[in-house]
């Protein structure tokens, strides 16, 4: 049995060795170019392909992979929404995702964002950096004096809501699909207009699916609160980046925390030092000291990579065995 792996970055290599010692009767080709029509063809003589996403897998993509005899697809993230579904049917491709690798990792990482916007450490930072060790005018605000509004209650958005709770923070959600333990805490409340109208800040936690597209726009951000705090570690197609730019301009919003953008592919997980910084809105955004950006970290920790790699590769196995994993995708 043989298992090609696409887009394979250094800080994956020991994972995938790892689920390679413990699989000697599986040989496992890869690269750390992505899977394209034209890179398709490295998968020949595999019986499964395991990606992970950035470009998306358009029909062309998909029908080079199953022109060598691979419809075996296995991606080692959570978003599916970069897949030509129709394609993948008529090509009779199997899909799996990994839903659930580390929810703790993005969780931890939008809380403590969170918790910087509000101490105003970047601020801080920089004077200290110059030596300037005066407290006023950088005063912070404590998360238990705050109510933070929490959108989607999927694994990451309750361990981020228990990360909330252990600060002491008032919490109110939304979710359409409410989960049972959340609901008996008492924590949801009826609609999203709701939340915006009684949140300090605002955490999102749902997919980048169609009806999400922008659900952050002038008009949601307009029944906020004046001076709200907004932090999304989810997906850069949540955001109207231009209603979020003129949210901070007019003091409306007064701290913006980002980790996604939609237009993320070819600027984050590069060097642009020393060069043309290519997206003007992202220069501004990172040159502001009530902004934070990090570049699609908020996944990157040991365990979750581990997982990732892990997973993927057990669902490719099980694919070419003719089963159905467990994180299959339905569609």
């Amino acid at each position: 049995m043989k298992i090609f792996a696409y887009g394979i970055r250094d800080d994956e290599k020991s994972s995938l060795e790892d689920w390679k010692s413990a699989h000697p009767n599986v040989e496992v080709g890869y690269t750390q170019e992505l899977l394209t029509p034209e890179t398709a063809a490295l998968a020949k003589g595999s019986v499964s392909a395991v990606v992970y996403q950035q470009l998306d897998y358009t029909r062309d993509t998909l029908e080079a992979l199953a022109k060598v005899g691979v419809t075996n697809l296995s991606l080692r993230n959570v978003g599916t929404d970069n897949i030509d579904f129709e394609a993948a049917k008529d090509f009779n491709f199997n899909i799996s995702n990994v839903p659930v690798y580390s929810p703790n990792a993005i969780a931890e990482h939008s809380m403590i964002q969170l918790s910087r916007l509000l101490r105003r450490t970047k601020a801080l930072d920089t004077k200290i950096a110059k030596h300037d060790l005066r407290w006023a005018p950088t005063i912070g605000r404590e998360m238990r004096m705050q109510t933070v509004g929490v959108i989607g209650t999927g694994n990451i958005g309750r361990v981020a809501i228990k990360i909330l709770q252990g600060f002491g923070a008032k919490v109110v959600a939304y979710d359409k699909f409410p989960n049972a333990e959340i609901a008996e805490q008492g924590l949801y409340v009826d609609s999203l207009d709701e939340l915006y109208a009684q949140a300090d800040a605002v955490s999102l936690y749902v997919p980048g699916v169609p009806e999400n597209h922008h659900m952050i726009d002038a008009a949601a951000i307009a029944k906020m609160k004046d001076g709200v705090v907004i932090m999304n570690a989810s997906r850069g197609n949540l955001m109207d980046i231009d209603a979020i730019i003129a949210g901070l301009n007019s003091g409306k919003i007064s701290d913006f925390g980002m980790d996604v953008y939609e237009e993320e592919v070819g600027l984050f997980n590069e060097d642009w030092s020393g060069k043309v910084f290519p997206d003007a809105k992202i220069a501004d955004l990172i040159s502001r000291e009530n902004v934070l950006v990090t570049p699609h970290t908020a996944f990157y920790t040991t365990k979750a990579v581990l997982e990732m790699v892990h997973q993927s590769m057990d669902a490719a196995v099980a694919f070419a065995n003719g089963e159905t994993p467990t994180i299959a995708v339905k569609y």
